[in-house]
């Protein structure tokens, strides 16, 4: 190819617009980055090609081919020294992503080559030459390779394993990060006058580099905002104790524009997260402390920079590391802190005025206050720490501050209101409480001061009827916010170093205030307006307060919480919790009956309920209750109109699993018959409709009801006697109705999908449910079921024509299927070999239609559905585990698509799914050591088969366990433990197949490394004899620990 057609290629690659184009430029440059023997290509084209693009598919190339090769050591250095030698004489007038690209290289080639020769560590030196060239361009690429070497170091390779990895990383942070980043303060502390804006920015990211380097390996999420102690190594102290250090970022936030001053600030937030430990003493960590208060004292006097959102967000997040790394008596001590702690409070009381823009930023200056009022017990000796004065107008303005977001009207996008998005309440209300019980009497007189007039409008507007209710909505919302804050501050019920009574007290006062609310929002005006969202945000508010009072003040917490129910007896007649517990469920029950569109309030409802009915002491207490004995008796759309509602149909499986929790506390099997009647109606009215009229909308909507019903019900039999009410009721009455549903309803996912997971759930033996006589015949009958039901199901689904959703339509229910047959094989209650003695075909008919389910979808579309893997795996599994006679029965094609696919889960990246193919994969090579190996003639049916499946495919074995070696050698593994189970077998049923790998994976190392791992692979079989009994497998295990680490060390 002439370097023309090449260079028109490239620019076709990464600027054309036409897919096509593109994907035909890709294939044909492809062989640059597959190849080696292109690399002496790559350099030509770097020498002579004049378009950047070429230039940069050289570059590229050359990346993958370090990356993904084995490369000889002599044509590493010498890739090496000629991008030195290149970045010195062309690098300055290079387009900035090709030199980027070099450096990456140049980078990944010395990482890659750390330990295999002392000159690639020579780049930090290299990097020095550049620094002290003149020019801006040759300075500017040295401080790119020291950020970029830092970025390679710090980021794990898919080319090399994490342990080489982490050894890499740990010696180039002992022997050269330091150095790099002394070279970063001389590079800014040179650079300050200077008008290179471009190297004062590639300078300041150095330093940044450095300090947020992983220097113990915790591999930090650099996504997240947040991060812990900064583990700087000790050498770096006197650098840091040095108060130049921490000035220059100062220096450089005061004369830099944005984005620099932002950088500046994200190194300070940095250092002021430095490990308390570093510093010589007390006195050295107080200085620093000092000199970071000054700092960010002068930022706050004179406001420079903030008026800038990102500087803004990362000044708060330096004021919050100081509730991190610092105790307030070591605050209180330092000089100038009456002073710092009031520009604190005054910058804070601004954020909370100017919500609209600072919201996001805000919650760091209430972490550091409530750390702050946290540690005031602990505070010794007399310096004050002035927080009585400033956190109550803090408190009173962050309350102020949410009513005035409601007054000035909500975001257009609904999902960026506190009020819709709980993440976004809890980010806001985290640390709020905290600040509320530090001076808990007054703040707790100001919200019912603030409370009482809205909630006097509100229940004055319940008897009013006025055409235009819209001023109603900014009231619901002020109340709702009300609701969430008190709810706040009884999710942490006490703080330290306050009489419980008093607080007890306090909370009986404001709890009070929303009780009285709750007796006005159905009442009037107000219960007609179930359909606006505000009123839907009050009750979720209200649900949210039940659910921390409930934790805090009934069941077991009540017997100590005396003086609040006093006070609750004082103000509203409640004396005891099984009277509020009537109010909860008084709510829970209105909100049941008249929301049928709110899905989310709905479902807070019901979640609720179920926490109070699964509660050991609160389930009990629910018996006792007239509307939970009414509940049970009559739930019935009439009575809970969302049950017909089309958008709550998920919630009813909660709901029937709730009232099951309840049915089933009282352990009786005539109130559980009594308790059914309902579903018993909907079950004879389905089941006396013809043939005929079984398609219509009206049989769905009932069908697909009474299967998330039953599921519910199903969920909430825990213990052999509950489940046999159930298994009673269901068989043989009511199972051809579940026959007849999935017959009639094959294509249409909405009734099969609820019907399948019912199934699932049915069979599926939690808590040893399943146990039934040894007499009884259940455990077969209800396999049959389960047959019946599978056949039906596959023969039907398999002839659907394709449609554009193939994963709703067909994939789903096969994958829940496979679900149930996984189950129902693995739960221990059906002995299987009575279907076969008998002649009886429901056994070999399920596994015939699961397997043909599963060869109806192509290998690539398992892999790439989540659930669809799982329940395919799980039921290879099981296969292989307990009915390997099928497996070995299948024709040969069949058979290695189905170990074939094993090999394929081994290679997946999770762990529970390799694991599970591993124990397959076992299990086939155990049966060929027991049966061929060791046996005589293979005389078995079953072995005989495997026999001819293995002659033909020769290959099998061997492939597999190279595989499990290339996984155990070359890659990071958590479930070693696992991989060598079926190791040890594949090794002992030919000992040729282990000789030939071996010598293969040495062939693939360099020269000099041989006789060292050849002797790792003959202590990997030390003490290891013929057979695979549990001792042999352990002491395998064990030596493949030790053969995997010396074979990985350099």
């Amino acid at each position: 190819m002439e370097l023309a057609q090449l260079e028109a290629l490239c620019e076709r690659l990464y600027n054309s617009q036409d897919s096509v184009e593109r994907a035909h430029a890709e294939n044909t440059l492809k062989c640059f980055s597959m190849n080696t023997e292109y690399i002496s290509q790559c350099q030509y084209i770097l020498d002579h090609a004049l378009t950047p693009y070429a230039l940069m598919l050289a570059s590229s190339s050359l990346l993958k081919q370090v990356t993904e090769h084995s490369l000889a050591m002599k044509l590493r250095l010498d890739i090496w020294t000629y991008l030195i030698n290149y970045l010195a004489t062309r690098g300055p007038e290079l387009q900035p992503f090709v030199a980027a690209s070099l450096i990456q290289l140049l980078c990944r080639v010395t990482k890659f080559g750390w330990f295999d020769d002392d000159r690639f560590r020579d780049l930090v030196k290299e990097s020095m030459n550049f620094l002290s060239q003149a020019t801006p361009g040759h300075y500017a690429i040295g401080l790119k390779i020291l950020s970029q070497l830092i970025s390679e170091m710090n980021q794990a390779n898919a080319g090399m394993p994490a342990t080489n990895h982490r050894r890499v990383a740990c010696s180039f942070r002992d022997q050269y990060l330091f150095q790099i980043f002394q070279i970063s303060l001389t590079s800014l502390g040179q650079l300050k006058n200077d008008v290179v804006n471009q190297l004062q920015e590639l300078a300041l990211a150095l330093s940044l580099k450095c300090l947020s380097f992983d220097f113990v390996g915790t591999s930090v999420d650099e996504s997240s905002d947040e991060f812990g102690t900064v583990q700087i190594p000790s050498p770096w102290k006197p650098v840091l104790e040095d108060s130049s250090t921490l000035q220059i970022f100062f220096d450089y936030y005061a004369i830099t524009k944005p984005p620099l001053s932002k950088e500046a600030l994200e190194c300070l937030v940095r250092l002021a997260s430095v490990r308390r430990s570093l510093f010589t003493n007390d006195a050295a960590r107080s200085k620093f402390l000092a000199h970071l208060m000054t700092g960010t004292k002068v930022i706050l006097q004179t406001g420079q920079g903030l008026a800038d959102h990102d500087n803004y967000h990362e000044f708060c997040r330096l004021l919050g590391r100081f509730r991190v790394n610092y105790q307030l008596s070591e605050l209180v001590n330092v000089e100038g802190y009456s002073d710092w702690i009031r520009l604190v409070a005054e910058f804070t009381l601004k954020s909370l005025q100017s919500w609209q823009w600072a919201s996001n930023s805000v919650y760091y200056l209430l972490g550091l206050w409530s750390r702050l009022v946290s540690s005031v017990p602990y505070l010794k000796g007399d310096a004050p720490s002035l927080l009585d004065e400033f956190v109550p107008k803090i408190t009173e303005s962050f309350i102020t501050s949410r009513f005035n977001s409601v007054q000035a009207g909500l975001p257009d996008d609904l999902s960026e209101n506190p009020l819709d998005n709980a993440e976004l309440l809890q980010d806001q209300l985290d640390c709020f409480p905290y600040l509320c019980r530090f001076q808990y009497e007054s703040s707790s007189l100001f919200i019912i001061n603030i409370m009482e007039p809205v909630l006097q409008i509100y229940t004055e507007r319940a008897r009013l009827h006025v055409p235009d209710n819209s001023d109603l909505i900014v009231i619901e919302d002020k109340l709702a916010w009300i609701v969430h804050i008190i709810a706040a501050i009884l999710k942490i019920k006490q703080c330290t170093g306050c009489s419980v009574e008093s607080q007890e007290v306090l909370d009986a006062e404001l709890s009070a205030r929303v009780l009285q609310l709750i007796n006005v929002t159905d009442s009037g005006i107000h219960s007609q307006r179930y359909g606006e969202i505000s009123k839907q945000r009050l009750d979720r508010a209200i649900l949210t307060f039940f659910q921390h009072f409930r934790k805090s003040y009934v069941g077991d917490q009540a017997i100590h919480s005396s003086k609040l129910y006093s006070r609750l007896s004082e103000l509203l007649g409640l004396h005891d919790h099984l009277l509020l517990l009537n109010v909860i469920i008084g709510k829970i029950v209105t909100n049941l009956k008249c929301y049928t569109e709110s899905e989310e309030v709905i479902d807070h409802a019901l979640s609720l309920f179920l926490e109070l009915a699964s509660g050991y002491m609160t389930g009990k207490l629910l018996l006792k209750l007239d509307t939970v004995k009414f509940i049970v008796a009559n739930h019935t759309k009439e009575h809970f109109p969302f049950l017909e509602a089309k958008r709550c149909t998920r919630s009813r499986t909660t709901f029937y699993y709730t009232i099951g929790w309840l049915i089933f506390m009282e352990d009786s099997p005539v109130k559980f018959k009594s308790s059914m009647d309902p579903l018993q109606q909907v079950f004879l009215s389905l089941e006396s409709t013809p043939d005929a009229v079984f398609r219509t909308d009206a049989v769905r909507y009932a069908l697909v009801g009474l299967m998330r019903d039953l599921r519910g019900i199903a969920m909430a039999t825990n213990s052999r006697r509950t489940y046999g009410f159930l298994f009673d009721w269901l068989y043989p009455a009511h199972m051809p109705l579940l026959l007849k549903g999935i017959s009639h309803w094959t294509d249409t996912p909405e009734v099969t999908t609820p019907l399948l997971k019912f199934m699932a759930e049915f069979v599926l033996n939690k808590a040893q449910r399943l146990t039934f006589d040894s007499s009884s015949p259940n455990g077969i009958l209800l396999f049959r079921e389960v047959s019946k039901l599978i056949v039906a199901y596959g023969s039907r689904v398999l002839s659907l024509p394709s449609a554009a959703d193939i994963y709703t339509y067909k994939y789903k229910g096969i994958w829940i299927c496979l679900t149930i047959l996984s189950r129902a094989l693995s739960g221990n209650y059906v002995n299987f070999g009575v279907f076969e003695l008998y002649g009886d075909r429901a056994l070999s008919d399920a596994l015939d239609a699961a397997l043909k389910m599963t060869l109806s979808i192509p290998m690539s579309d398992i892999l790439a559905y989540r659930k669809l893997t799982r329940a395919y795996f799980a039921f290879l599994e099981v296969l292989f585990n307990s009915h390997i006679t099928f497996v070995l029965n299948l024709d040969t094609n069949t058979f290695m698509h189905m170990v074939g696919s094993l090999e394929s889960g081994l290679k997946g990246l999770d762990t529970s799914i390799s694991s599970q193919c591993a124990s397959a994969v076992d299990n086939l090579a155990a049966f060929y050591f027991n049966n061929i190996t060791m046996g005589e003639a293979p005389n078995l049916p079953a072995s005989v088969n495997l026999a001819r499946h293995i002659g033909e495919c020769p290959n099998l074995f061997p492939e597999i366990l190279k595989t499990l070696f290339e996984i155990i050698l070359f890659e990071d593994c958590g479930n070693q433990w696992s991989l060598s189970r079926p190791m040890l077998s594949l090794i002992l049923i030919n000992e040729q197949i282990f000789s030939d790998l071996k010598a293969q994976i040495l062939s693939s190392q360099p020269m000099d490394q041989h006789q060292r791992l050849s002797s790792c692979f003959d202590k990997l079989m030390a003490d290891v004899t013929l057979s695979i009994d549990s001792k042999n497998r352990d002491k395998f295990t064990q030596n493949l620990t030790i053969f995997r680490h010396e074979f990985r060390a350099k």
